[in-house]
């Protein structure tokens, strides 16, 4: 089954229908699902049935949850497999998010990573969030850092303007742009979309269906649709903790190609 065809990112060539994973963890994105076996199968339908080749997570999910749960279901990885994760978010509690942007915290977050996810080397590692009490390029220049050390293959910004984009440039090749984008919400899709599409850069819109508000009569088919059609580049991350739904959201992206 078609994906939507497929896209490069981080130097691979990947699905462009990704899976994100925030959704496999318990309420407020905090602790574990509720079915740990289920958030397995998840994981494993996602790649190994429906051919997914983008996996998306964070270590702020649960936190530590999700990638401890990507090592369990998919270890050892395929080799054309992306597993993009995040970094630079502290999570005090439920539904509590704190970007924070030390140098000294994202280096040691992206240990953390290495060893949670079983790898030598992250194949994509965004700055989860731009912390406002952090230079931008003391932040963006400590994941460089990772990179000539080896530890992370290739660099990614969320939630980020053009502007962002362009000053992180200088430092580093941005692999990968992602931004909340939506029917829901379309406020990007002027901006952030056409400035990465000038730019080369794979945008990923995360929460593509509205976080959840897209999803009744017909509503995923037109929300994977409406992102698709923004562009080549763009490769959408929609979540799922359920094997039924994962399978309507690949059914949705497969009529794309039809």
């Amino acid at each position: 089954m078609s994906l939507a065809g497929s896209i490069t990112i981080a130097g691979k060539t990947v699905s462009r229908l990704g899976f994100g994973t925030m959704r496999l963890t318990g309420p407020g994105t905090w602790g574990d699902p509720a079915d740990l076996g289920e958030a397995v199968d998840v994981l494993r339908d996602a790649v190994h049935v429906h051919g997914i080749t983008h996996i998306d997570t964070a270590d702020a999910y649960g936190p530590h949850t999700v990638e401890t749960l990507i090592r369990q279901a998919l270890h050892p990885y395929p080799p054309e497999l992306l597993i993009a994760t995040k970094v630079g978010m502290a999570r005090p509690g439920p539904n509590v998010w704190k970007p924070l942007g030390r140098p000294e915290f994202l280096r040691a977050t992206v240990e953390q990573c290495l060893r949670r996810l079983g790898v030598d080397s992250l194949d994509l590692c965004y700055l989860h969030r731009n912390d406002p009490h952090v230079p931008f390029l003391d932040q963006v220049g400590a994941l460089a850092g990772l990179q000539r050390e080896g530890k992370i293959r290739h660099i990614g910004l969320s939630k980020v303007t053009p502007a962002e984009v362009d000053i992180a440039a200088t430092v580093v090749t941005v692999a990968a742009v992602q931004n909340k984008l939506s029917l829901a919400e379309p406020r990007d899709a002027d901006r952030g979309v056409e400035h990465c599409r000038a730019a080369g850069i794979p945008y990923v819109p995360y929460a593509p269906l509205g976080a959840g508000a897209l999803t009744e009569d017909g509503g995923v088919v037109k929300a994977l649709h409406w992102l698709l059609d923004l562009g080549d580049h763009v490769a959408p991350i929609p979540g799922s903790g359920s094997a039924a739904h994962l399978a309507e959201l690949v059914e949705a992206a497969a009529s794309h190609s039809r």
